[in-house]
């Protein structure tokens, strides 16, 4: 897989040695700079980056700040301290940085911190086969009763979901939009919001794809509960949806095409 990568640096040389650098490596593609953290904030809000390059003595907004702040993302890209500045390490790995390199970036550490990430994103796609194997063994009950069931073509339109200790059946039909928050999957219907032990991905097969569209590698929204489009950054857009609060579900740029096409906007 190609990683897409944001620079975050005040420097505009250092943006551009950090750029070149990158040109070393096939997996990772830079689809953006900024030259502070406010900025930076717009752009992780707006495009789907899994990896962001991070200077921490900026004016304004600290990287470390920026960092600490994107903590709180339902969906974060993976922090990747570039700095003169080798006092804030602890306190980059208490936010969850994935490594922490010294400027001059040597291309053997860069490389070590690329792999790292692509390392932490494939033991989630492991995690998730892993989960996928024991589901398919939990199938072997029906088999008790020679019963002969592809449990693929079995369709409901409902969606279980955890409520206050129980397990509730939500009907698609109410489902707003589902949507990662911190490593969890949640349902959003009308007023409340539901935890799933479900990836998006698996939503995504198991609802109608003619009703249900991926916005964003972390939203997955229901088209008949879309009430505005608004247009955001850079070919992005903001989908205002029909739930309580009007929530905003954003649209990265690739994901946009498609929409556009489906609608016709």
């Amino acid at each position: 897989m190609k990683l897409k990568a944001l620079i975050v640096d005040d420097e505009y040389p250092a943006r551009q040695e950090l750029r070149f650098a990158l040109k070393n490596f096939d997996n990772i593609e830079v689809i953006g700079e900024a030259a502070n953290a406010q900025e930076a904030l717009v752009l992780i809000k707006a495009l789907d980056y899994q990896v962001l390059f991070l200077d921490i003595s900026m004016p304004g907004m600290s990287g470390m700040e920026l960092g600490a702040a994107i903590q709180e993302l339902p969906c974060k890209p993976f922090v990747i301290f570039v700095t003169a500045y080798d006092e804030y390490a602890v306190k980059a790995f208490d936010i969850n940085a994935v490594d922490y390199l010294l400027k001059p970036v040597e291309i053997s550490r860069l490389k070590r911190a690329i792999d790292k990430v692509l390392k932490l994103i494939g033991d989630s796609g492991a995690n998730l086969e892993n989960q996928e194997i024991e589901e398919a063994e939990t199938t072997s009950v029906y088999n008790q009763a020679d019963i002969n069931l592809d449990l693929e073509q079995i369709k409901i339109d409902r969606i279980p979901a955890e409520k206050k200790g129980k397990t509730v059946l939500v009907p698609e039909s109410d489902l707003v939009f589902a949507f990662t928050e911190k490593d969890y999957v949640y349902l959003k219907i009308f007023d409340e919001k539901l935890f799933v032990r479900f990836t998006l991905k698996e939503l995504e097969k198991r609802l109608d794809p003619k009703v249900f569209f991926r916005t964003h590698r972390c939203y997955l929204v229901n088209l008949h509960k879309v009430k505005e489009i608004v247009p955001f950054f850079n070919g992005t857009y903001n989908l205002i949806v029909d739930d309580k609060e009007k929530s905003e579900v954003p649209v990265s740029r690739a994901q946009a095409k498609k929409l556009k096409r489906i609608i016709g906007f």
